[in-house]
């Protein structure tokens, strides 16, 4: 072969060495695109297992894990019951030697039932004669009265004069919710709270009272929770207006399905909670919580459900709807977005379990310690959080958006990390404005600790009735998850508050029934006491 010809094939083959190459870098592209969308399907798989079937906790400590499973308590509960009673066998004694628990004081406000044990003789087994009570062993334990239903029964004696047949004098029957019906407003009021605010539908409630010998279906009592709920509208509406003036307000929304009859299947509606929570820097402000219903989650429900209120910023997560609320027009501007760093954690978080990624871990490390600032400065005014915040939280903030984007600009634009370091940039400003003002919180947590019983109700009852229902709903929660916030016993503010509507209280003076105002039913829990 002459050099013409082998330079030929030597530029044949390498020309065929090249595409090779190329082809090759082409299939190796594909296969890392592959790799990363089988990882990227595997994370979902994962995720959603742990949806379904994992335990929903976010803390990822070994110590925070300490806490005490159930079962095993109970078999504690067994060997200590062994050990007690074989020491007692071996002590001779009628009772083993009791165990130093520090179980604190009981309140003072329980009512006490003491019972005197007496020994079986006070004489001397010497013969001296009667003993002297030298002094006594004293113990409180707590005992439960089951529940007891009564009948109220309320006498309107009628009176005449004996010396003419003219006037008859009776006090007027008092006004009820149920007019002439059976249940007091106490009554009504327990159905209530157990509903909204211990998660116990209807029919189950019919159970138990079943069990007292009273026969009640699940359509009176919907019936008597609907007449009080017509009662307490105009509480709901003042609330309303008092988070309508707040400054800073907390915003997240649920899912609330509703029976769709014409279908015959549920739609899915849902509850909008509004949150005004200002203990977290002492302000005087009421707590108080506010639940819309909506038959969707466009951020033209929360435009609508805010139109009025005067305040500017609004705590909430990155859901997109919220975005329209920095572009509408009003008076007092349009509202800045605060954003929850709980919600970014939330994601690193799941990174962790699904995937081990020391990135991600690495990342929930540096919001740590954001938090164990916030801890220090809980219930302090807003300048002294700010102040703390500036000193110790932005040089944190400063490190951490750089050591996002470099790692950002080392890993596979594709994964499931990169996507949570996107958002976490692309919410940065809303995520990083806690550190101009010292009354916003770092996270939205007031109002999802808010509207969390909302969604064990809606667990436990399937869904609402019909749309109206659900708007009953959000209002009787409203003002249940209120009254919890002001530690107040949602029983007895129901009962009274019902009592004084009824009994013709001025609307004027509706700012006398709200439940920040409401007298303090529960005593202050004592110390060791948990």
């Amino acid at each position: 072969m002459n050099v013409a010809a082998l330079t030929q094939e030597n530029a044949s083959l390498k020309a065929q060495l090249a595409q090779t190459r190329a082809s090759l870098a082409e299939h190796q592209a594909a296969l890392a695109q592959s790799e990363e969308a089988r990882r990227r399907l595997e994370s979902i798989v994962s995720e959603l297992r742990r949806e379904k079937f994992g335990a929903k906790s976010e803390k990822l400590s070994p110590e925070q894990y300490n806490l005490p499973l159930e079962d095993i308590e109970v078999a504690q509960g067994v060997l200590d019951a062994a050990q007690e009673k074989a020491e007692a066998i071996i002590s001779g004694k009628s009772g083993a030697k009791a165990r130093s628990r520090n179980r604190g004081r009981l309140p003072a406000h329980l009512p006490r039932v003491e019972r005197v044990i007496e020994p079986e003789s006070t004489m001397c087994p010497c013969g001296c004669g009667e003993m002297a009570k030298i002094g006594e062993d004293v113990s409180e334990r707590l005992d439960v009265v089951p529940a007891q239903l009564r009948v109220l029964v309320t006498r309107r004696p009628k009176y005449a004069c004996r010396r003419c047949s003219g006037a008859v004098v009776q006090a007027h029957a008092p006004e009820h919710v149920v007019p002439g019906g059976l249940p007091t407003e106490t009554l009504i009021a327990h159905v209530i709270v157990a509903k909204f605010g211990d998660h116990l539908p209807f029919y189950r409630q019919a159970d138990i009272y079943t069990r007292q010998g009273i026969v009640l279906d699940r359509a009176t009592l919907g019936n008597w929770a609907g007449r009080a709920c017509f009662h307490l509208r105009p509480i709901a509406e003042h609330m309303a207006r008092h988070l309508a003036a707040a400054d800073r307000l907390f915003m997240d929304e649920t899912t609330a399905p509703v029976l769709d009859p014409g279908r015959r299947r549920t739609k899915k509606g849902f509850f909008w909670a509004i949150t005004c929570d200002d203990r977290g820097h002492s302000g005087g402000s009421p707590p108080i919580v506010l639940f819309r219903y909506a038959p969707g989650r466009s951020g033209a429900f929360a435009e609508e459900f805010l139109t009025g209120f005067r305040g500017r910023l609004l705590q909430c997560d990155g859901y997109d709807g919220y975005d329209r609320l920095t572009r509408i027009e009003r008076a007092e501007g349009p509202w800045t977005l605060v954003h929850c760093w709980s919600h970014l954690r939330r994601r690193f978080v799941k990174l962790v379990r699904n995937a081990k990624s020391p990135i991600a871990e690495a990342a929930i490390r540096q919001i740590a310690a954001l938090y164990a600032v916030e801890a220090t400065v809980r219930g302090a005014p807003p300048e002294d959080r700010l102040a703390a915040r500036r000193e110790h939280s932005a040089p944190i903030i400063a490190a951490l958006k750089p050591w996002f984007e470099k790692h950002l600009s080392l890993i596979s634009s594709g994964s499931t990390l990169a996507g949570d370091i996107r958002y976490a940039l692309s919410h940065w400003e809303g995520l990083t404005r806690f550190l101009e003002d010292g009354r916003l919180e770092l996270d939205t947590n007031p109002v999802e600790n808010a509207i969390r019983p909302v969604a064990l109700t809606r667990k436990n009852a399937l869904f609402a009735g019909h749309e109206i229902g659900a708007e009953n709903w959000a209002l009787l929660a409203s003002i249940v998850a209120t009254c919890k916030l002001s530690d107040v016993n949602p029983v007895a503010y129901l009962a009274e508050i019902l009592e004084a509507i009824l009994n013709g209280h001025p609307q004027s003076r509706v700012e006398d029934l709200m439940p920040w105002n409401f007298r303090k039913a529960s005593s202050p829990k004592p110390k060791g006491i948990a």
